[in-house]
């Protein structure tokens, strides 16, 4: 690809840690072991990593933890030094990487915010022009001359964010932004979010948010064991690195799928007298159901289903949030049933019926993934798409010449 439309390439990137075997803490250890050797054990994080990121793209990494995506974005960000492999980076770069690195916890936020605001590039001058700017966007005005160490974690992360997006760097990258911080803090970042994507700003995101990277990114990358293993479309990218994720707590609905705090009691269909079925004939209704039940207490939850196809396709899908949505915070043991009824328009063939549990104000937190927890079979419509819609249908004959209308 054209070198000028590329702002970030990795390429054959490799990096490892030696972690010691043991630790001399104390100058008596030392005394009583002079001649005892250290060792190591050598652990690889990144092997053979190999991507681009176009200028102007969102790009989202994702992967469990432990694939290496904190460790790979900072050495893009030139944090850790690589063993192998190369990076190349085109503008100037902002990392919003780690809650409180490049900050000073005994100096005030107002010495923080001009040191970290001219090491991101801003002149002096333009870094006082904008301090006023920053400590607004954070709310963080009355506390501008309290020294870091006693700010809590989330005022430092408003922090933080407010001084890289007023940066206005070629690069930015975050890791887990929204990890940290209350809802309205969050909708900001949302917010942020969508005028950097408009104005074509080029970012790479780690998160383990799906909603985010299905949301904002162009494209996705998929960690594993330090290896790439998808890259392309962010919902196919997402829908990997979900059913990864509860791979282990994936099981028949009958036996039951578990979670620490919530648990697939059922998944099941009912035809129009309300008896259990696994088959729908298609223009019949249906009501599609799941079962959830909570084991530990379940702030501001959100539940939600979907319908997908054999080949994975997503049909619809459709849930309910705490905020109106009729459910309230969970107790242990309380379970909650789930249902949605609707005719059935799909075409012949097989379906999987797929639920989820989030909590949260922004719903970034999936305690439950199960993306098969029941089989649906439509029959007696063989159609060229996977859904029929009622439409009507109009032709219109002119002759050669006249007006299209």
């Amino acid at each position: 690809m054209d070198s000028a439309q590329v702002a970030i390439r990795v390429q054959q990137l490799d990096k490892s840690f030696r972690l010691p075997k043991y630790r001399m803490h104390t100058l008596k250890e030392r005394a009583l072991h002079p001649f005892r050797r250290h060792r190591f054990d050598d652990f690889h994080v990144l092997h053979g990593i190999e991507f681009e990121v176009l200028r102007g793209e969102f790009f989202g990494i994702v992967g469990r933890n432990g694939s290496g995506k904190s460790t790979l974005l900072k050495c893009i960000a030139g944090i850790y030094r690589i063993d192998a492999g190369s990076i190349h980076m085109a503008g100037r770069l902002s990392p919003f990487i780690e809650l409180g690195v490049g900050f000073n916890p005994d100096l005030p936020a107002r010495d923080n915010v001009m040191i970290n605001a001219v090491m991101m590039g801003l002149t002096p001058r333009v870094a006082r022009e904008r301090f006023d700017e920053i400590m607004a966007f954070g709310e963080l005005e009355r506390f501008s001359d309290t020294k870091l160490k006693n700010y809590s974690s989330g005022m430092q992360v408003r922090l933080a964010f407010s001084v890289m997006v007023h940066s206005d760097p070629d690069v930015m990258l975050i890791d887990e932004v929204l990890a940290v911080g209350d809802a309205a803090f969050q909708q900001k970042c949302l917010d942020v979010f969508y005028r950097l994507r408009a104005e074509g700003k080029t970012i790479v995101l780690v998160t383990h948010a799906m909603p985010l990277v299905e949301q904002f990114c162009h494209r996705a990358m998929m960690l594993s064991g330090g290896e790439i293993t998808h890259i392309g479309v962010p919902g196919e990218v997402a829908r990997a690195y979900m059913s990864e994720n509860f791979r282990d707590l994936s099981s028949d609905v009958r036996a039951g799928t578990s979670a620490e705090e919530v648990r697939l009691a059922g998944a099941w269909m009912t035809n129009a007298a309300g008896e259990r079925v696994d088959t729908v004939a298609f223009g019949e209704p249906m009501r599609l159901y799941v079962a959830v039940e909570a084991l530990g207490p379940i702030k501001t939850p959100g539940i939600a289903m979907w319908l997908t196809s054999e080949d994975g396709v997503r049909v619809f899908s459709a849930g309910a949030r705490e905020d109106g949505g009729g459910l309230t915070d969970l107790e242990p043991g309380e379970r909650v049933e789930f249902s949605i009824e609707l005719e059935n328009r799909l075409t012949a063939g097989r379906y999987y019926l797929g639920c989820t549990v989030v909590r949260g104000t922004a719903g970034l937190e999936a305690l439950l993934f199960q993306d098969r927890a029941a089989d649906v079979v439509s029959y007696g419509a063989t159609l060229d798409s996977l859904i029929g819609v009622d439409h009507t249908v109009s032709v219109t004959r002119t002759r050669a010449g006249e007006p299209v209308r």
